[in-house]
């Protein structure tokens, strides 16, 4: 088996539309336009697509983790009907207070997902749509990539792109790094 080349994905706001609601159900789990397609892309492209997600609605008990496992899964088979595969997901359960190493901004979840992997993080691109994204792949060593999805218009307005490459949606950011392998 070659090298794999990893790309890793924040999950609300990037892939599928977000909520300060949060997203509790598979019901309310709806994909972005274009984002199924763009999985599919870099798939194509060669890279190897997980996802990092803050999930903290389990730690509150808006939804467990039986129910998380099952909107990861509409997210999964909507993916893979686009043509797509997500090959893993890595989550943070826990509440932002509890002071964890896989919350994001932290990079627990970064090293987590190149440990299973066996890669290092130097350049790997991380996408998301909220400075947190941003930190935990600068922490890593990564390349944060912010799309203007989710809270990415407001965190681009905000000034907490520090200079990122910054791109309208998941697609966008897709052709881009389909076109550099």
């Amino acid at each position: 088996m070659g090298e794999v080349k990893l790309v890793v994905l924040d999950r609300d706001g990037t892939i599928n539309r977000d909520s300060d609601a949060y997203i509790r159900s598979p019901e309310e789990w709806l994909a972005l336009p274009g984002s199924l397609e763009a999985i599919a892309r870099l798939n194509r492209a060669g890279y190897t697509v997980a996802v990092a997600s803050n999930q903290s609605g389990v730690a509150r008990r808006l939804f467990d983790e039986d129910t998380l496992a099952r909107i990861h899964a509409k997210m999964r088979r909507t993916v893979q009907a686009a043509g797509g595969r997500i090959d893993r997901i890595a989550y943070c359960p826990h509440h932002p207070e509890a002071g964890c190493e896989c919350r994001k901004p932290a990079p627990g979840l970064l090293h987590r997902l190149a440990g299973h992997y066996g890669v290092p993080l130097a350049g790997v691109p991380v996408i998301g749509d909220s400075r947190r994204d941003l930190e935990a792949a600068r922490a890593a060593g990564a390349r944060p990539i912010l799309v203007r999805t989710g809270n990415g218009t407001r965190t681009e307005a905000a000034g907490e792109a520090g200079g990122v490459e910054v791109y309208d949606d998941l697609a966008a950011a897709a052709d881009v790094l389909a076109e550099e392998r």
